[in-house]
């Protein structure tokens, strides 16, 4: 996509225990029957993936919504997530599951299998990633997988480039051939077979010019590679989602790299493990390349129609899953800005559709990604709020069970309306911390808004806070909710994050109202 600015039943089988103490086998029956019910009552999310028609359901068949967040440095000659030299990668994990990301995005680069690459530009003081030291790429993604899997994200690995160098417009070069990108994919998908927070791996980031999709010639046709690199991973984990970007341009017409997929009509990605394919498609604003469709005197209105000639189509005829896997903007044009609210509404807000909505993961959490600028602001901490505020609708549950979906049910009326409120602290370094505070509905029914109040008992002052508003009077702080956050069902939770300074504060009693 032109971005030449850009350098930067298995788990929840598994988890159920049943009290099979003299159970006959006369009961066989029973037990299977709990442990469906046990399987279907658990939150969405739970296990491996898979699909069917244009929806992602979780193990026990519940539909699921990706709306996450792209974290890139792997695939860059750092070989490892970026920012890493401002902040704990614990605290970048927690403050993304605050914001209400539920999917994590990490791009790589082959180089991360070579023992000469080793990660560099990662800040040890003060405590800061101290369980990352000394490990390479792969052993320090091992980590971020773990930690992100323990607080209920997702992961999809992204085979962004060969090497450091670059992207590609094929999925191979001469010093990386098809034969060395299949055995790295087949060595990530063994790494992590036990781990059903990898859900998928993205074969091969934005193929352009000259690759071809359904062509038939096997050095250029994306479509013919999918397959056999889709293939190729579903052998050694057949559980995993296998997700396929599109081209350049097909039949003539072009696009974003990666973002045509107007072949799938007529040469579907065809695999041996069914119900595994998810179609990605990647779009972007002026600010990164311009397209003829912002010169259309109808935009934005015409751009639901471009959407779905490139792939929207794929998700309105029911064909399979589309994942927008990376979109992003500095939003510094009224037509960047149109773009986005124009993108947003078309991914189908979750409130009105749920997890029957297209899927998507942006780009980036990174502020250095030169053409897009990031979630973050260049100090690594503070949350651009404007640009996190137009994601708010699409944002979906966590998983399994942080999150709540704004579509929720209403209050029927009666019952009680409480809250508890439970406070972290995720990282601290002596001259500032970052806390992360869970809102759980304690009462019994759903509440609509809440709050949140505490006191420091020293001269702690909120310096940022995301997914919540704040005020503060002396050591006192009141947080209330966000517009997307404050309807909480019975029973649900969801979080917001904070960073503050001085540090070594210790953790304040809170105290949580809901209405």
């Amino acid at each position: 996509m032109f971005r030449s600015l850009r350098r930067a039943l298995c788990a929840a089988a598994a988890a159920l225990v049943l009290p099979l103490a003299g159970v006959q086998a006369t009961d066989a029956a029973a037990v299977d029957a709990a442990a469906k019910t046990a399987v279907a009552q658990a939150a969405p999310g739970d296990g491996y993936w898979h699909t069917s028609g244009r929806r992602i359901l979780d193990a026990a068949g519940q539909p699921v919504r990706i709306a996450g967040i792209n974290w890139f440095g792997f695939e860059t000659a750092n070989y490892a997530p970026h920012g890493l030299w401002a902040r704990d990668y614990k605290s970048m994990i927690d403050q993304m599951k605050s914001l209400g990301y539920n999917t994590l995005r990490l791009p790589y680069s082959d180089d991360i299998f070579k023992s000469g690459s080793v990660p560099n530009s990662i800040d040890f003081s003060g405590g800061k990633n101290a369980d990352l030291q000394g490990l390479g790429s792969l052993q320090i993604m091992d980590r971020i997988v773990a930690y992100a899997g323990q607080g209920g994200l997702k992961v999809v690995l992204d085979r962004h480039r060969p090497d450091a160098g670059g992207q590609s417009a094929l999925w191979y070069t001469s010093a990386v051939p098809e034969t060395t990108w299949i055995a790295n994919l087949k060595a990530l998908a063994a790494r992590y077979k036990r781990s059903s927070a990898v859900i998928g791996i993205d074969l091969h980031n934005e193929p352009h010019d000259p690759a071809c999709w359904g062509c038939g010639d096997t050095a250029r046709d994306w479509r013919l590679a999918a397959q056999r690199a889709g293939n190729a991973v579903l052998s050694v984990n057949p559980e995993l989602l296998i997700f396929v970007e599109g081209v350049q341009t097909f039949n003539g017409v072009s696009g974003w790299w990666g973002g045509n997929l107007m072949g799938v009509a007529q040469y579907p990605v065809q695999l041996d493990v069914p119900n595994r394919v998810v179609y990605s498609a990647h779009d972007y604003a002026t600010s990164v390349a311009h397209q003829s469709w912002f010169d259309d005197p109808s935009f934005p209105a015409n751009m639901p129609d471009i959407w779905d000639k490139y792939w929207g189509y794929i998700f309105k005829q029911n064909i399979a899953p589309v994942w927008v896997g990376e979109f992003g903007t500095t939003l510094q044009s009224t037509t960047d800005q149109k773009w986005l609210a124009a993108l947003v509404s078309y991914l189908r807000p979750t409130s009105t559709y749920g997890a029957d909505s297209i899927s998507w993961t942006f780009w980036s959490w990174n502020p250095n990604s030169g053409d897009t600028g990031g979630i973050l602001k260049d100090d690594w901490t503070t949350v651009d709020t404007v640009k996190d505020g137009y994601l708010a609708s699409i944002k979906a549950p966590g998983f399994p069970g942080g999150g709540t979906d704004p579509g929720g049910p209403g209050d029927p009326g009666g019952g009680t309306a409480a809250c508890t409120a439970a406070y972290g602290v995720s990282s601290d370094w002596g001259g500032g911390f970052n806390a992360e505070v869970k809102v759980t509905n304690s009462g019994t029914t759903p509440i609509k808004s809440w709050k949140v109040t505490w006191t420091w008992p020293g001269a702690q002052q909120v310096t940022s806070m995301w997914n919540a508003s704040y005020t503060q009077s002396g050591a006192s702080v009141t947080a209330a909710n966000a517009a997307h956050n404050g309807s909480v069902p019975t029973g649900g939770s969801v979080s917001f994050g904070l960073g503050g300074a001085p540090g070594n504060g210790g953790v304040p009693s809170v105290t949580c109202t809901a209405a």
